[in-house]
């Protein structure tokens, strides 16, 4: 990936860097929705799976914090996409909560899946560019691929995967894309 692919259009003295905190902060956002959502609603239908999804909240919330303190390090605001992450990471998590656990399961695989490619993408673009950034990103890859492999592990069945990892993984890439262009 060159960075020309990464970057659509910087702010004002906006490093490509900059932009990807932001939009990294931003899906994080997303992610700690997604999974307070499923969640309050695994209670109900994947009680069995109240434990690990606390888990991934926590480490979720960890990461946007490290992007937070990034961010603020840089003295730049968060990203546009902000709020439409945490909207839209809460509809897919009720959603996909309400299904039950393969939905749930499903749903992280698609997104961790889209999240670690593009993570290791901006790594190295990033790599001898901006240490900070790439410090960040590697401080949170082995959580997010364990998200992954832990989901992957899950699944039973295609039922829920070939239903929801078309729509999620082009829903996830959509939201980077429109990311890095506001």
């Amino acid at each position: 990936m060159t960075a020309a692919r990464l970057t659509a259009r910087l702010g004002a003295g906006e490093s490509l860097g900059d932009r990807v905190m932001k939009v990294d902060h931003a899906g994080e956002h997303g992610a700690v929705c997604i999974y307070r959502a499923q969640r309050w609603f695994a209670r109900w239908r994947a009680p069995e799976m109240s434990g690990e999804l606390d888990e991934f909240l926590a480490h979720e919330r960890g990461h946007r914090a490290l992007f937070a303190a990034e961010l603020q390090s840089r003295n730049r605001r968060r990203c546009r996409s902000y709020l439409l992450c945490g909207l839209g990471g809460f509809v897919l998590g009720a959603a996909t909560g309400i299904a039950g656990r393969g939905a749930i399961a499903a749903t992280t695989v698609a997104i961790e899946r889209v999240v670690l490619r593009h993570m290791h993408d901006q790594i190295a673009v990033l790599d001898g560019i901006d240490p900070a950034a790439v410090a960040a990103l590697r401080a949170i890859v082995a959580e997010e691929q364990a998200h992954h492999d832990r989901s992957v592990q899950r699944l039973t069945g295609g039922g829920w995967s070939r239903l929801i990892d078309p729509i999620v993984a082009a829903s996830t890439e959509a939201v980077i894309w429109l990311g890095m262009r506001l």
